[in-house]
């Protein structure tokens, strides 16, 4: 039994050495940062000067921050129903007999394999570009002249045009998620609604439903992770004029104040470390309150 004990601790002693080192100090560093005025974030700690919450404080004065905070919630709110809507539609079409599915799959589930920087230049320069983008020559070619004369990289349309991108470019990995837990359901409780005559929408209604709360619930938390997190694809919109702020984002913002990249920041660690934190909470209040509301442990199949 000594010896069982001793080859435990062998194996986990580095696995905890490596935890420590690489996950648990940085994180407590951040959180401790966010509470003081720090410049840089190699800074050390004898540099650092107490502030309270006056870098969370600052943040909420900030029109730039809640600029990018409501990008945020617009892109999870908007984006996340549009992914789920479609994701969910294509899983159900997928998994009742269709031919070819796994080639559909392999389609739909394209965009995620290819590079973000990719399928944003791809976007940009071949769909909403005004000269010869797709859009453009697809509105030409029906006479919609109006349309076609739509620059969707500025003004109020560069913010949807990249919510359109990026949400297209999610729909496939959610898919899959869906998928997988649709294909959990016995075959046997559609047989018998079958025979009980309910039709397809009301077997979607009734038995997929709610037998994939659960996923639902996976899905929504994966959705608030991947918009917490949301920076190339705001960086490949960002217009190179300091006074365009319409597609920011709080981890874009983070980037800049922490390393003084744009003329409308100033250098602050403790500024970007408290923007870190606030994302953290996001997630971890999305995920609470997707607990409290969907409950699965009544359900077994």
């Amino acid at each position: 039994m000594k010896k069982n004990k001793k080859m435990i601790v062998c194996f986990l002693t580095p696995a905890l050495l490596f935890f420590l080192v690489m996950f648990l100090y940085p994180i407590l560093r951040t959180i401790l940062m966010s509470f003081f005025s720090v410049e840089g974030v190699s800074d050390p700690m004898s540099k650092w000067t107490f502030a309270g919450i006056g870098n969370y404080a600052k943040l909420m004065d900030t029109q730039l921050f809640r600029t990018s905070m409501m990008n945020m919630l617009k892109i999870w709110l908007i984006g996340g129903l549009a992914v789920i809507v479609v994701s969910l539609l294509f899983a159900v079409i997928l998994t009742s007999g269709v031919r070819g599915k796994a080639f559909w799959r392999a389609v739909i589930y394209i965009p995620n394999i290819i590079n973000a920087v990719a399928m944003s230049t791809m976007w940009i320069q071949y769909v909403f570009n005004k000269r010869f983008g797709l859009l453009h020559d697809l509105f030409q070619t029906l006479g919609l002249e109006g349309l076609a004369k739509i620059d969707y990289m500025n003004g109020t349309w560069k913010f949807w045009s990249l919510l359109i991108a990026f949400s297209f470019g999610s729909v496939g990995y959610f898919m899959l998620i869906f998928i997988s837990g649709i294909e959990r359901i016995p075959t046997d409780y559609y047989e018998a609604a079958t025979i009980d005559g309910a039709n397809k929408f009301r077997q979607f209604a009734s038995i997929t439903l709610p037998l994939i709360k659960g996923v639902f619930k996976t899905c929504m938390t994966f959705w608030t992770i991947s918009v917490a997190g949301f920076f190339v694809w705001s960086q490949m919109w960002a217009s190179p004029m300091p006074s365009d702020n319409s597609t920011i984002t709080p981890v874009v913002y983070m980037y800049n104040t922490v390393f003084g990249t744009t003329g409308s920041t100033s250098r602050d660690a403790g500024a970007g470390a408290a923007v870190g934190i606030l994302m953290a909470v996001v997630v971890l209040v999305v995920f609470g309150v997707m607990n409290l509301l969907v409950k699965e442990d009544d359900l077994e199949f």
